[in-house]
């Protein structure tokens, strides 16, 4: 056998910790809900115009169904202000893609129209889909309904126009894979030009099975630096971690760079033990006020919301060390 297939850039150095865990982690579970639910996980995140930080999170009930529902805290840690009652809730009666639950919320402000614009999952009798809706306080929705039909889902607005166009990355599943594309629209509600951006990989890499975006791309000076979730799925489970990949600003289909390995995954208990094992599931993320610091919320085990802190420069050199040009010879088959 070829030693040269196993030495592809091989480490054997100390893993880079580029996520700390927060200290007071698990930051919200169901025991701090005003009201009876099953669990809290999976929220979109974002920066209120007071600087305070508003997660919209995806709350269970014990029936299996899923709502949102708005937290807000000044510190983005503790003594978070939780609606006393769900802030969005399925209605399958004038939106019946809504019938089983609206899941996974992704935020991203829109400078343009001076409104959040908030991507879902929305659980149809015929699977997942994507549904839009804007928002200027996170009390009232103008709701776009499903843009993207099932089996899709992970999905999340770039900021602003792309050459003139609304641009939505999500994650179809077909009989070929599960794989992150983008699309393009005049006006959010009609989507076409779509456009693969990045595969899962094949045979025992770590994002072989399937992979999506978590929270919304970050733009960056050398291009949209997504956090994406790959699945491996082993005898016992199915092991959700993360990684890194950086797409050209104007081009966003085109993938730069793509990290090699997984740069963090389930460890602790809280990560590893819940309704769904080993699971790290982000959704969201704020920046601090220097423009470098980023607060990750992230689902743990499908049963709370836990917060790790890390920096976006280091996230790009650790993505210029530990990864490859994937119009450089595509790896997955070497």
């Amino acid at each position: 056998m070829n030693a040269a297939i196993f030495s592809v850039n091989a480490k054997t150095t100390k893993y880079e910790t580029l996520f700390h865990r927060h200290a007071a982690n698990p930051i919200l579970t169901g025991k701090d809900w005003p009201y009876s639910v099953n669990s809290v996980f999976n929220a979109g995140a974002t920066l209120l115009p007071d600087g305070s930080t508003l997660l919209l999170c995806r709350v269970e009930d014990r029936r299996g169904l899923s709502h949102l529902c708005a937290a807000r805290s000044v510190n983005g840690v503790d003594h978070w202000q939780i609606d006393r009652e769900p802030t969005l809730m399925p209605n399958a009666e004038q939106y019946p893609e809504e019938v089983w639950g609206i899941e996974d919320p992704r935020i991203t402000y829109m400078p343009e129209l001076k409104k959040f614009a908030v991507a879902y999952t929305s659980y149809s009798r015929g699977g997942p889909g994507v549904s839009l809706a804007l928002t200027e306080d996170f009390r009232s929705f103008e709701r776009f309904g499903v843009v993207m039909p099932p089996d899709d889902k992970d999905a999340a607005l770039l900021p602003r126009r792309i050459n003139g166009f609304w641009a939505l990355i999500h994650r179809p599943m077909t009989p070929l894979g599960a794989h992150i594309w983008i699309c393009y629209s005049p006006d959010l509600r009609h989507w076409g030009s779509h456009k693969l951006m990045l595969e899962a990989r094949r045979g025992a890499w770590w994002d072989a099975n399937k992979i999506g975006m978590s929270p919304p791309p970050i733009e960056t000076s050398r291009g949209w630096l997504m956090i994406y979730h790959g699945v491996r799925r082993t005898p016992s489970s199915s092991i959700y971690r993360l990684g890194l990949a950086l797409f050209d600003l104007q081009q966003p289909e085109k993938c730069l760079i793509r990290g090699d390995s997984w740069m963090f995954g389930p460890e602790t208990e809280y990560e590893r033990q819940g309704d769904v094992q080993d699971v790290v599931f982000p959704c969201g993320y704020t920046v601090a006020a220097d423009g470098d610091t980023i607060n990750l919320y992230y689902g743990a085990a499908d049963s709370s919301i836990a917060l790790a802190q890390g920096s976006i420069r280091s996230l790009l050199s650790w993505l210029e060390a530990n990864g490859h040009s994937e119009h450089g010879g595509d790896r997955r088959h070497k």
